[in-house]
Parts: structure tokens; sequence; C-alpha cells
């Protein structure tokens, strides 16, 4: 007998919704990931821009990869946290991608945006560790009618 999956065993109200994977949706939600990583790295962009750039990808490709298994989180910042096992990534890349999420949520909720070189560079490099590993999962299944 095989023991659940870890996002099995998160599936349920309030943080995971098991739903089958939707190879055009995975494909659009990577596609805008990329286009919006590769515009955060343009450094021609304002800091403020390429962070905000930069967490839209990252969401972006991490939902791809939690879709790509078959799940929905509820909440935006539960896809960084099942980083270990969407993607196998660990502490030091989800903990930078949820950091930027606060961040978001204080920028999106108080008007507060104070970033830095060093965390927009922390942010795109965490991103570019996600963008790798997206590319080598296989094409995600179309989703049946």
């Amino acid at each position: 007998m095989t023991s659940p999956s870890a996002l099995e065993r998160l599936a349920g109200p309030g943080i995971l919704a098991k739903e089958p994977p939707d190879g055009k949706e995975f494909a659009g939600l990577v596609r805008t990931g990329l286009a919006r990583l590769k515009d955060a790295e343009n450094e021609s962009n304002s800091l403020e821009g390429r962070f905000d750039l930069a967490y839209g990808a990252a969401h972006a490709l991490c939902l791809a990869a939690l879709r790509h298994h078959g799940f929905r989180a509820s909440k935006r910042y539960i896809v960084f946290q099942v980083l270990p096992d969407t993607l196998g990534l660990g502490a030091e890349v989800w903990r930078i991608l949820s950091k930027c999420h606060d961040m978001r949520n204080r920028t999106e909720y108080e008007g507060a945006l104070d970033v830095d070189d060093r965390l927009v560079s922390d942010l795109i490099s965490a991103c570019r560790r996600v963008a790798d590993k997206i590319r080598g999962l296989p094409p995600s299944p179309e989703k049946s009618k």
C-alpha cells in the first residue's frame, strides 16, 4: 500500500482542492510566468516594477507546478509553501518567495513598498530556480471534457 502524497494530505477545505490538470492552463501560466521573469530581469525597469514582475512570475510558475500535480490552492501563498512537494525545491527558495508575498500584501493593502536591489535580486534568482524546474516537468495532460 502506498502512502498518500503530502499534497493529498493537505487536500481539504481552506488549503488545497483536487482538480484535474489542464494542459492549456498549465501552458498559459508557464508562458506568462516566463514572460514576466524576462521583463523582471530587465534592469532598465524600475526596481518596484521589477519586484512586481518577478513576484507575478514566481506566483504563475508555482501555480503551474501545483496545477500540474492536480491541485489548486485556496490562498495565494500556499503555492510557495508546497514547492518541496511540487518541484522538489527547499526552504531556501520558498522562504524568499513567502517573504516577497508578505511584502506584496503590504504594498497592495497598505501602500508600503520598501524593496532594495538585494531583495529583487534574490526574488529573481528564486524565480529562475522555479522556472528551471518547471521546464523539466513532463507536459501537463489535457483536462477531460
